[in-house]
């Protein structure tokens, strides 16, 4: 059996295979509710066979959401579309969990399609975002509000009643997303972050909230619920910001409070970053998940440009991380986990897919 494929258990939860559907944002919420969308945009991925999946990025309050349109879990209201969802997943054996987000800074904007750019301040639709200081994201961007200690402690509330809610609708693990210049990260990074309380300055300081984060969700979730942590691993900026140093301290740390798994990523805390700190190509990022893997000694996740079966499967089968996270491949083709099958020489890759698909795919070796 190849390693790609291999069943994993962390906690209580069992992934068939390695293949997980990155976060991909869909911009199509209402008022944060799922719509038709999100069920179709997931129906895909669950029929194709992948071990397990993530939501995007879900707003844990209104001013915790990237843009108008994205997804929400601040309602008690919204359970009942994100459990829908869940019961896709659950229906083809693939673990299902959620990001939970708060854009911080990079809030208030608008879809990628619609230029990624923040909202006009005169715009009915816009909000105050916050930070943790009052540093704007891009100098045409709006300053945010730099949140105080009685802010940034909703914040950690608001984190738990929206784990508690991803419980409720029957997610199997959930995310935190300290990733791609979000408030989390914001906090983390020195280039966002110019506090001088207990939240800035020294890097323990600056992980601080997202430890405190971490520690209140696993104490509010089952204790057989897995928990991840996305992060920037890097701020991709030369000289300055973040190191992959620094992520697997900020891993280690996060590893003593009860996070399972770092899902490594990279980038995100400034508009433009300069493209030569880091060459962008296939698998680029592994390299982050195999060292804090290796360093941290916690279960990674590696994501960015995997789209070949023999690329994935050398990322499990090396021991360069525990999962492989994958978004635009799979837009592309649905049935990546089939395919990955039969290209890694499985002789019955049908076991992948529902009956009603393989029956029909199965495949066909040359005759010798």
């Amino acid at each position: 059996m190849a390693s790609l494929f291999a069943h994993l258990t962390i906690r209580g939860v069992t992934f068939k295979n390695r293949i997980v559907v990155s976060p991909m944002c869909q911009y199509a919420a209402i008022d944060g509710f799922a719509t038709d969308w999100h069920f179709d945009h997931h129906a895909r991925f669950a029929l194709g066979g992948v071990g397990g999946a993530l939501v995007e990025a879900t707003g844990i309050t209104p001013d915790g959401r990237i843009t108008p349109d994205c997804l929400g879990i601040w309602d008690d209201r919204h359970v009942d579309g994100l459990a829908r969802i869940v019961a896709t997943y659950h229906r083809q054996g693939a673990a299902i969990g959620i990001q939970l987000s708060h854009a911080g800074r990079k809030g208030s904007s608008t879809a990628p399609w619609q230029g990624g750019w923040a909202i006009p301040a005169e715009d009915p639709a816009a909000w105050q975002t916050v930070a943790p200081s009052p540093i704007a994201y891009h100098e045409d961007w709006p300053v945010p509000h730099a949140l105080n200690k009685s802010e940034i402690a909703d914040i950690v509330a608001a984190f738990v009643e929206a784990a508690k809610r991803a419980v409720t609708a029957g997610f199997d693990f959930v995310e935190i997303h300290g990733a791609h210049g979000y408030l989390l990260h914001s906090f983390v990074s020195p280039v966002s972050n110019q506090r001088t309380d207990r939240y800035g300055g020294t890097a323990e300081n600056r992980m601080r909230l997202s430890v405190e984060v971490a520690t209140a969700i696993r104490a509010a979730i089952p204790e057989g619920m897995p928990l991840f942590y996305r992060a920037s691993c890097i701020d991709r900026i030369p000289d300055a910001g973040l190191t992959l140093a620094d992520a697997v301290v900020l891993a280690k740390a996060l590893k003593t409070v009860g996070v399972d798994v770092v899902d490594c990523s990279a980038g995100g805390i400034l508009v433009r970053t300069n493209p030569g700190h880091i060459q962008e190509g296939p698998g680029f990022q592994i390299g982050f998940a195999a060292r804090i893997r290796e360093e941290a000694e916690i279960a990674t996740m590696a994501v960015g440009a995997i789209t070949e079966p023999e690329q994935a499967e050398d990322v499990i089968a090396s021991g360069k991380a525990d999962l492989v996270a994958i978004g635009r491949e799979l837009l592309a083709d649905s049935n990546f986990a089939h395919r990955a099958a039969g290209a890694l020489g499985i002789e019955r890759p049908d076991f992948v897919l529902p009956e009603r698909y393989a029956f029909y795919l199965q495949f066909r070796r040359p005759a010798s």
